[in-house]
């Protein structure tokens, strides 16, 4: 998803401009009731897509199955966010083991992608566009590695909405059709995006007006009929290569080949009785844990939701995490810190005592810890007890902005992840894998007879939002007593650098001022999106979904 730049306005003008020329804040954003099912659900940021995964359970599949199926259809759908052109991670509670598994599936810079080249061509950071900043795309192979081991349906049947849907056409929503008129520019760009993605090469689709994508379709099909390998090493690998290359990009062959997606055991921190699971680096989702555990001895229900207290908390917890995420995170491989050592009770608590409950910090530092030698969510579950926590992203919005000619989808420019500043994990280098925005999570508790049990699959879309939107909605369910759907829809702050800090505007004047009144800089409301979740909860019986209103999708259950 892509970075925000905005421009700051002093607090004090948004004040009185606010007061006096403003219409009342709307109350709520919420629009959608809470769906329960009593055999299995899914949600996600599409409905058709959520229509696809719901056709795979009906007829018996399970959530695995739902999930690809989806992820497929939500590569045509909502081109801008997500794709085989992309990576994935998952979290997948299988009910057969009893035990949450990890997935992650992203790829690694290409072999020449080296800070030296890229200094050497003028660059003072990892381009944004074009092909330099696309990195191995690992969606296809999780999508294979979820369905090998835990599926019951093969790819090819994974991917047959999508290609009849590409083939047929769809009328594009109007969420999605707002979002893909801001890329016309950066589309037009490109050759191959142009011919893909625009109107006769001008212009983005409007809301209910129909599009097909007969070259994803082909692109599908021969997935379906010579399976991942086509793409890593095969004949559409050579293609990319070669476009990639010609553009100025650091893809081989070679890196293709030796992608392979990883099995990875998940992270987690205890919290008010429940333990929540996030994936390890290379992403994020170690922010949302050590805000959490910063967070956990704070009376927070008693500051009162969304309250300045409440907020200004969870901000300053927000900006200690980031700066070790800053420092500390990248390639597993490479990082000089391991993921324990940041969840320490020792380094929480140091970071938990440079939390001032009257002043916004501008400035945060990264704790010092000891060293050891825009995205689509989707959740499902199904009947059996499977529950999956999914996440597939292109990274900006339309990723790269390059499509190779002929295929149909857009390729990341998950690169742009990189740093160019030496000595950091996240240092630009071959053979790496940058650090990740996309983070799923997961929540168990404890089961009368004394083991861990399945709870609540979620995750929150959207950049840095991510980790945000991840502790925002698990305190509104634990502390808040909130429904699932009320949870997704409360109101969210998004914390950018700085002091700067965004409320969704049912957030009312006097929180605001009194934000204003420590320092923090509200800015003006609309200037950023607070992404979208969905949801998956398991109820003593059947379960619960939601999926956000922010977003176009839906959640279903049978």
């Amino acid at each position: 998803m892509r970075r925000l730049f905005v421009t700051i306005i002093p607090a004090t003008f948004l004040m009185v401009s606010n007061a006096q020329t403003q219409e009342p804040r709307p109350s709520t954003v919420a629009g959608r009731s809470t769906v329960y099912a009593p055999h299995g659900a899914i949600a996600t940021s599409q409905p058709l897509a959520s229509a696809a995964g719901l056709a795979v359970l009906q007829r018996g599949g399970n959530a695995v199955d739902a999930a690809v199926t989806a992820a497929a259809v939500l590569n045509l759908v909502e081109p801008h966010m997500t794709g085989m052109g992309g990576d994935m991670f998952a979290l997948l509670w299988s009910a057969d083991e009893g035990r949450l598994v990890g997935l992650n599936a992203s790829g690694r810079s290409g072999a020449l992608m080296t800070r030296e080249e890229l200094l050497r061509r003028s660059h003072r950071s990892v381009p944004i566009h074009g092909a330099e900043p696309i990195t191995v795309p690992g969606a296809l192979s999780g999508w294979a590695a979820l369905l090998e081991r835990y599926g019951t349906i093969t790819l090819a049947e994974a991917v047959r909405p999508a290609i009849e849907l590409a083939e047929e056409g769809f009328p594009v929503t109007p969420i999605i059709a707002r979002q893909w008129a801001l890329e016309v520019e950066k589309l037009k760009r490109d050759e191959g995006a142009r011919a893909t993605y625009l109107v006769g090469g001008e212009r983005a689709p409007e809301a209910g007006e129909w599009f097909r994508n007969p070259d994803f379709a082909a692109t599908l099909r021969s997935i379906a009929q010579e399976g991942p390998a086509t793409l890593y090493g095969g004949e559409l690998g050579e293609r990319i290569v070669e476009r990639v290359q010609e553009l100025g990009g650091f893809l081989t062959v070679e890196d293709l080949e030796s992608h392979t997606p990883l099995w990875v055991d998940p992270i987690s921190v205890d919290f008010k009785g429940y333990r929540v699971y996030e994936l390890p680096p290379n992403g994020q989702g170690i922010a949302a844990l050590e805000m959490l555990r910063i967070l956990e001895p704070y009376d927070l229900a008693a500051m009162g939701h969304n309250s300045a207290r409440y907020l200004h908390h969870l901000i300053e917890a927000k900006k200690l995490a980031f700066a070790d995420l800053a420092a500390w995170v990248g390639d597993p491989e490479h990082m000089t810190v391991a993921p324990r050592d940041l969840l320490s009770d020792g380094f929480i608590e140091a970071r938990r005592a440079l939390v001032d409950p009257h002043n916004a910090a501008e400035r945060v530092e990264p704790g010092a810890a000891a060293t050891t030698s825009e995205t689509i969510y989707l959740s499902a579950a199904d009947r059996h007890g499977n529950m999956v926590s999914f996440i597939n992203s292109i990274y900006w919005e339309f990723g790269s902005g390059v499509v190779v000619p002929g295929t149909g989808f857009a390729l990341q420019n998950r690169g742009a992840g990189f740093t160019l500043e030496p000595g950091f994990a996240n240092t630009v280098g071959p053979g790496k894998r940058p650090f990740h925005t996309i983070i799923p999570a997961f929540v168990t508790r404890t089961a009368a007879d004394g083991n861990e049990e399945p709870w609540l699959a979620f995750g929150v879309m959207g950049g840095s939002i991510q980790p945000q939107g991840h502790v925002q909605v698990l305190l509104n369910l634990l502390l808040f007593d909130m429904s699932l759907q009320g949870a997704i829809d409360a109101p969210r702050f998004r914390h950018l650098v700085g002091l700067q800090l965004a409320l969704e505007p049912p957030i009312g004047d006097d929180v605001r001022r009194a934000l204003a009144a420590m320092g923090h800089v509200i800015l003006p409301d609309g200037s950023v999106s607070f992404g979208g979740g969905q949801a998956v909860m398991r109820l003593e019986r059947g379960w619960a979904a939601g999926s956000d209103p922010r977003k176009d999708g839906m959640a279903v259950g049978h």
